[in-house]
C-alpha cells in the first residue's frame, strides 16, 4: 500500500513538473518578424527556437495571413497575435501546442491529428548503424484500404526517426528508405524528395532507394513523382532511422499544371545526353502495327537515328549498330528486334522505363562507344493478382503478375507471338511462300528478404523464325538469366552483386537438295560477375564504385550436313574466349547550388584466351594468307594479347537559377568486341569478332556542351546540345570480302578512323491537354582509311560519309487528350537519305566487262518524310470492376509516301537498271484491343 501511494505521487509530481515546465516555457521571449506569412511560416520560425511541437490541420489554415512586427514576445502574446480578430485557437499542454477552429480540443486531433506521433517500429533498431540504430517507420504496413483517406492520415503524422537518445549528439543524421507504389508495391525509380525551406534534396535509385543527412531536428519531406500524387511527410530526427513512403497513383485534371522537381532534373542534373522515358509516354507514339515499341521510340530523340524502316540497330551520335550497349535487367541483348525489324525485342506489358546516355555515360557502364539503353522491367504486383492482354494485326500479347508473399514478395510473366503469315501472303508473288513467326517471354520474380536484404530473378527467351519464298530458313534468339542480390550495409551505403549469362545465336539451314542440304550456327555466349557499391557521404557527395567481368565464349561458325543423303563437308571456325574485367569509381559533387560536378574513371584489362592458333603477318603490307610469317598455337586458358587503359568520364553543371543551366561533358571508352557486317543495318547473320592480337579494340573519345531552358513555370524543357567525337579502329570490309565461315577474318576488314560532330535541339512540353516534343538534330560522320599498309586506301585516303550519315533529322511527337477517355496521337519525321554508292559506267579489263562506281557514299538515296497518326479509346475508369479495356485504332505512314529503303541496280540483258526498294509504300491502317485486369 505504501509503494502504491508512494508511485502516486511521484506520477503526480512528474504531471505538475511538466505543467510548470510548460507554463514557464510559455513566458520565454521568441524573436519572430512575419509579414503576409502562412501558419506554416509561423510555426517554423516558434519550433526552430524552441522544444515545442505544434499540430493542427493545414488545410484550415490557408486563408490565414499573419503579420508580426520584430521584437522579443512570449508565446501566449505571439498566438494572441497571430490570432487577433479571427475564429481560431490554441491549446498548450507541456511542449504541444494545438490549434483549432473550434474553441474545444477535438478529441479526433489529439488521436489523429496533422502531426500525431507515429508510434510504429518503436524500439526496433535500424540497419546496421554503429551508433546503435534508429527507429524504423514502415508507413507501408499501414491499412491504406481507403486509399487517399490512408495518405492524408499519414501526412498528418509526426514520425520520429532515430532513437531519442542519439538526439543530443552533434552532427548530421540520417533517414533512409523505399519510396513505392501503394497499389502494386513496386518501387518508384527517380521520385524526388525535397526538405521544406532548403534547398535539400535527393531522388531514388533504381531500387526505389533514397538516402539524406539532415541537423536533427523537426523537418517536412515533400515526395514527387510523375504520374503519382504528390505527398509529405512530417519527421523528427534524434538519429540514423528508416522511413518508407507509399505514394497514390493519380489521374490529372486536364487543365491542371502540375510542377515537381522531376521537372528541372534536366536543369539541375549534372548528367548530359541523358533521357528517360516511362512506359506511358512510349504507348503514345504511334508506330507500325500499333504496338507500343520500346526502340522505335527512342529514335525520336535527338541524336539517335535508324538506316531506314524495319531495319534493326540504333545510329547514335554518329556511331554504328554494334556500338550501343542495349541492357535489359543487367542482361545484354545483342539483337534487339523481331519480324525483320518491324517489331522491337521488348514486351511494352512488361516494361517500366527506358534510359538513353548517349554522352557523358557512367562509369558503371562499359564496353560501347555510342550509348547505353538501359531497358527496366516491372518487379509485379506485391498486392494482388493482375494482368494484361493485348490483341493486334499481326501479334498478340499476355503479361501476368501478383503477390507470391503479400507484400514481400513478386513474380510477373509476359509474352508475346505472331501470326504474320496472312500478311505475307500478300506481297509481290516472289513473296508469297514465304512465312514468318517469333514468340518472347520475360519472367521476373522478386523478394524482400528482411529489411537489410532484397533478391531479385530474372529471365528472358525469345526466338524468331522465317524464310522468304525459298526453302532456306533463318533463325535467331536471345537467353538471358541474371540473379541479383541487393544488400543494405547502413543508412549511407548499400550495394547490388550480379551474375548472370548472355546467349545470342542464329542458325541458317536448307534441304531442298537432299545431298546439299546444310545447317550453319553461330553463337556468342557471356557470363557476367558484377559487384555495384553506392555511398552517401553526405547531401552534397554521392560515390558509386563497383568491379565486374566478363566472360566472352564464342564459335564464330559451324557448317556441317544436314541429313544423312548430305554431301556437306564439315567445317568450323575456332572458338574464340577473352575476359574482360573493370574497376570503376564515380564522385558525384554538389559543390553549392549553382554547381556541381560528376567524375569518374574506369579501368579495363582485356585478356584475349587460348585455347587458340593465331596467324601473325609481315608488317609494313597488307594481311592477307600469303604474307603469314608464323602460327602459334596457344594452349588452353594462356593469355594470348593484353589490353587495357583507363577511361574517364566528367560532366560539370552550372545552373544560372532554377530554370536555366549549362553543361559540359567528356568521355573516352574502349569496345573490345566488333559486330562484321556488309549490310547498312544489323543483321541476323552479322558477325561479331573478339579483339585479339590482329585486330585491335575500337576506341573513341567525346566532348560536349549543352544549355537547358525550362519555360512556363518547368512545364517546358527545351536544350541545345553540340559534340565532336573522334572513334579509331572501326572495322569496315574490303570490296568483296567474305565474313561468314572466314578462318582469317582479319585479311578482310580495315581498320579506319571516324569523326562525328554535330548539334542536337530538343523541345518538349509535359503537361496539359496537349504535351509531346520536337528534336532536331543536324550531324555528319565520316570515316577514313588512308593507311596502305592495309591495303588500298578508300576514296585516295580522304574521309567520306559513313553508310548512316544522315545530316538532317527532325520529329514531332504530339498527344492531345480529348478527355479521360479519349486522346489522339501524331508522328511527323523528316530525314536526309542516307549515301549509297552508285554505277556509273562500265569498263573492259581482263577479257571481260567491269562496273565503274563513284567514290565510296559520294550519293544519296531520295530524302524520307512520314506521318503516322493513332487515336486511343479508353473504357470507362470505374474503380471497382474486373477489367478495364481499351483500343488503339491508327494509321502508319498516313500519307502513303514511297519511302526508299535503298536503291539497287541490276544487270538486264547488257543494261543496268536502278530499282528503288520501300518497305512500307502505302498507308497501313491498325486496330489494337487491350484488356487491363
Amino acid at each position: 500500500m505504501k509503494i502504491h501511494f508512494f508511485l502516486y505521487c511521484l506520477l503526480f509530481e512528474c504531471l505538475v513538473c511538466i505543467r510548470v515546465q510548460g507554463q514557464a516555457s510559455e513566458g520565454q521571449p521568441l524573436h519572430v518578424a512575419l509579414k503576409d506569412a502562412s501558419i506554416g511560416d509561423l510555426v517554423t520560425a516558434i519550433e526552430s527556437q524552441t522544444h515545442w511541437h505544434f499540430y493542427y490541420d493545414k488545410g484550415q489554415f490557408d486563408s490565414l495571413k499573419i503579420n508580426i512586427a520584430e521584437g522579443q514576445l512570449s508565446l501566449q502574446k505571439l498566438m494572441e497575435l497571430a490570432f487577433a480578430g479571427t475564429e481560431f485557437h490554441y491549446s498548450i499542454f507541456g511542449d504541444q501546442v494545438f490549434l483549432t477552429k473550434e474553441r474545444a480540443l477535438s478529441f479526433s486531433l489529439l488521436r489523429e491529428g496533422p502531426a500525431e506521433k507515429s508510434t510504429s517500429g518503436a524500439g526496433r533498431r535500424g540497419p546496421g548503424s554503429e551508433a546503435g540504430g534508429g527507429r524504423e517507420t514502415e508507413s507501408g504496413n499501414e491499412d491504406e484500404s481507403e486509399g487517399g483517406r490512408q495518405t492524408a492520415a499519414m501526412e498528418r503524422k509526426l514520425f520520429e526517426i532515430g532513437d531519442k537518445a542519439d538526439a543530443r549528439l552533434k552532427g548530421p543524421a540520417t533517414i533512409a528508405g523505399y519510396i513505392k507504389d501503394f497499389s502494386t508495391g513496386e518501387a518508384l525509380v527517380g521520385a524526388s524528395v525535397l526538405v521544406e525551406k532548403t534547398k535539400v534534396g535527393t531522388s531514388t535509385d533504381q531500387y526505389g532507394y533514397f538516402s539524406i543527412s539532415l541537423p536533427r531536428g523537426k523537418w517536412i519531406l515533400d515526395i514527387q513523382n510523375i504520374g503519382m500524387r504528390d505527398t509529405r511527410r512530417q519527421i523528427v530526427l534524434y538519429g540514423d532511422g528508416k522511413l518508407n513512403i507509399d505514394m497514390q497513383s493519380t489521374i490529372i485534371a486536364l487543365r491542371k499544371v502540375v510542377i515537381s522537381a522531376q521537372k528541372i532534373s534536366n536543369v539541375k542534373g549534372t548528367q548530359m545526353g541523358f533521357v528517360k522515358l516511362d512506359i506511358k509516354a512510349i504507348k503514345q507514339v504511334p508506330v507500325v502495327f500499333g504496338e507500343a515499341d520500346v526502340l522505335k521510340v527512342i529514335t525520336t530523340l535527338p541524336g539517335v537515328k535508324t538506316v531506314g524502316e524495319a531495319s534493326t540497330g540504333l545510329n547514335v551520335r554518329g556511331g554504328a549498330a554494334d556500338q550501343n550497349l542495349i541492357l535489359f535487367n543487367d542482361a545484354t541483348i545483342y539483337n534487339p528486334s523481331h519480324f525483320f525489324g518491324m517489331f522491337s525485342a521488348f514486351n511494352p506489358e512488361v516494361v517500366k522505363d527506358v534510359e538513353l546516355y548517349k554522352s557523358t555515360i557512367p562509369p558503371k557502364y562499359g564496353g560501347r562507344l555510342s550509348s547505353v539503353v538501359n531497358i527496366t522491367s516491372r518487379e509485379g504486383n506485391k498486392k494482388e493478382l493482375a494482368g494484361t492482354a493485348g490483341i493486334g494485326p499481326l501479334t498478340s500479347r499476355l503479361e501476368l503478375e501478383g503477390p507470391l508473399v503479400k507484400d514481400k514478395s513478386s513474380f510477373i510473366i509476359g509474352g508475346r507471338s505472331t501470326y504474320a503469315d496472312w500478311l505475307l501472303n500478300l506481297l509481290p508473288a516472289q513473296y508469297k511462300n514465304s512465312k514468318a513467326a517469333f514468340y518472347d517471354i520475360n519472367l521476373n520474380v522478386s523478394n524482400d528478404i528482411n529489411k537489410n536484404n532484397s533478391l531479385y530473378v530474372t529471365g528472358y527467351l525469345s526466338r524468331d523464325r522465317f524464310n522468304l519464298n525459298s526453302d532456306t530458313f533463318y533463325t535467331y534468339g536471345n537467353q538471358n538469366f541474371a540473379l541479383k542480390w541487393k544488400h543494405i550495409f547502413n543508412y549511407k551505403l548499400n550495394s547490388a552483386f550480379s551474375a548472370g549469362y548472355d546467349r545470342y545465336d542464329y542458325g541458317i539451314s536448307s534441304q531442298a537438295i537432299p545431298q546439299a542440304a546444310y545447317k550453319l550456327s553461330f553463337d556468342i555466349n557471356q557470363y557476367y560477375l558484377k559487384a555495384d557499391f553506392t555511398g552517401y557521404f553526405s547531401n552534397q557527395q554521392t560515390f558509386n564504385f563497383g568491379i565486374n567481368s566478363l566472360l566472352y565464349k564464342i564459335h564464330p561458325g559451324t557448317y556441317q550436313p544436314d541429313g544423312e543423303q548430305s554431301l556437306v563437308v564439315q567445317d568450323m571456325v575456332a572458338t574464340e574466349r577473352a575476359l574482360e574485367s573493370s574497376l570503376y569509381f564515380n564522385d558525384h559533387y554538389v559543390v553549392n547550388a549553382a554547381l556541381s560536378i560528376d567524375a569518374g574513371v574506369r579501368g579495363t584489362v582485356y585478356n584475349y584466351l587460348g585455347p587458340q592458333e593465331v596467324s601473325y603477318y609481315q608488317e609494313g603490307v597488307p594481311k592477307s594468307t600469303s604474307t603469314v610469317i608464323k602460327t602459334t598455337d596457344y594452349g588452353n586458358g594462356s593469355i594470348i594479347k593484353t589490353y587495357g587503359a583507363p577511361e574517364i568520364r566528367f560532366s560539370i553543371k552550372y545552373a544560372f537559377n532554377d530554370s536555366t543551366s549549362i553543361k559540359a561533358g567528356f568521355n573516352n571508352q574502349r569496345q573490345y568486341i566488333h559486330s562484321i557486317s556488309n549490310t547498312t543495318a544489323m543483321a541476323p547473320t552479322d558477325i561479331w569478332k573478339l579483339s585479339d592480337p590482329n585486330i585491335r579494340p575500337q576506341s573513341g573519345e567525346q566532348v560536349s556542351l549543352g544549355v537547358y531552358k525550362n519555360l512556363k513555370s518547368n512545364t517546358i524543357e527545351t536544350s541545345v546540345e553540340v559534340y565532336y567525337k573522334r572513334i579509331d579502329n572501326y572495322l569496315d570490309y574490303k570490296s568483296g570480302a567474305v565474313l561468314i565461315m572466314n578462318h582469317h577474318l582479319e585479311t578482310d576488314v580495315l581498320e579506319t578512323q571516324g569523326k562525328a560532330y554535330g548539334v542536337e535541339f530538343y523541345i518538349k512540353k509535359l503537361t496539359g491537354k496537349l504535351n509531346g516534343w520536337i528534336s532536331y538534330a543536324w550531324s555528319r560522320t565520316f570515316l577514313r582509311m588512308n593507311d596502305s599498309t592495309q591495303g588500298t586506301p578508300v576514296n585516295n585516303g580522304a574521309y567520306y560519309p559513313a553508310d548512316y550519315d544522315i545530316p538532317n533529322n527532325v520529329t514531332v511527337v504530339g498527344n492531345y487528350r480529348v478527355s479521360h477517355r479519349l486522346s489522339i496521337s501524331v508522328n511527323g519525321v523528316y530525314a536526309t537519305g542516307r549515301p549509297i554508292t552508285l554505277p556509273v559506267g562500265t569498263y573492259y579489263y581482263g577479257g571481260s566487262f567491269r562496273t565503274l562506281y563513284t567514290n565510296r557514299n559520294e550519293n544519296r538515296i531520295p530524302d524520307y518524310f512520314r506521318m503516322d497518326f493513332s487515336m486511343n479509346i479508353e473504357g470507362n475508369h470505374r474503380i471497382h470492376q474486373f477489367s478495364h479495356n481499351s483500343w488503339t485504332i491508327g494509321v502508319y505512314n498516313l500519307t502513303g509516301r514511297k519511302n526508299p529503303y535503298s536503291v539497287y541496280y541490276v544487270s538486264e540483258n547488257g543494261v543496268i537498271n536502278g530499282y528503288k526498294l520501300s518497305i512500307f509504300g502505302s498507308a497501313i491502317p491498325y486496330i489494337n484491343y487491350n484488356i487491363r485486369f
